[in-house]
């Protein structure tokens, strides 16, 4: 059992405090009641208030989010995007989209803000706009992240910023001894987007990983 004043207990309590600092409104734990009877998982309340400041840093205008969820996201890119900005998002799950949709609402999002898209990513990704959009967030913990991200960075002009969710794998990126299949995926997503000579990285420890790559 590790001491209470352990360095690992004082990082824990660090990380809980940060993931707290701006706490949230009726609207998104609204969208996180809605989460938990969908069985969804929405990005944590530090990863949400970091997607804000992050389209408020880019002043992004046009904005693809890849796993709507139930619209925690999505809301939080628009809070932080300019008043103009359009999202487009994509997600297979109709009843998500719906969910989302109240979400949009509830914030006072006006419908022409959002383009809701039903269908698989990989398919519509390759449909926009080459060098078209200012942000492109991944939040879809499935074995194509390595094509969305190929095509993210095809859609981003220079300056754009991509955002991966969970880019730690729910903390298993840091343990050598795993190799579950995603956990080896996210290793070699890092690697690549670190490695490319045409971006700027970091790698956030909110949430359970936000992996951020801005092109030059």
């Amino acid at each position: 059992m590790k001491a209470l004043n352990s360095p690992h207990t004082a990082k824990h309590a660090g990380w809980l405090y940060a993931e707290q600092h701006r706490g949230e409104d009726p609207v998104l734990e609204a969208a996180r009641a809605r989460g938990e009877d969908l069985g969804v998982r929405p990005v944590s309340e530090g990863a949400a208030a970091t997607l804000t400041v992050l389209a408020a840093s880019s002043n992004a205008r046009a904005l693809v989010e890849v796993g709507t969820g139930v619209g925690v996201s999505g809301v939080s890119l628009l809070r932080g995007a300019t008043a103009q900005a359009v999202l487009t998002s994509i997600d297979p799950d109709p009843e998500h989209l719906q969910a989302a949709r109240q979400a949009f609402a509830d914030d006072g999002v006006p419908a022409s803000r959002t383009r809701l898209i039903t269908g698989d990513a990989a398919v519509v990704l390759r449909r926009l706009t080459t060098s078209g959009y200012d942000l492109v967030l991944l939040d879809a913990g499935t074995p194509d992240v390595p094509v969305y991200v190929s095509e993210a960075l095809r859609m981003l002009h220079s300056g754009g910023m991509l955002i991966i969710n969970d880019a730690l794998d729910h903390d298993r990126v840091p343990r050598p001894a795993v190799r579950e299949e995603s956990t080896r995926m996210m290793r070699e997503v890092e690697r690549m987007l670190r490695d490319d000579e045409r971006l700027v990285t970091t790698m956030l420890g909110t949430g359970t990983g936000l992996l951020v790559a801005v092109v030059r």
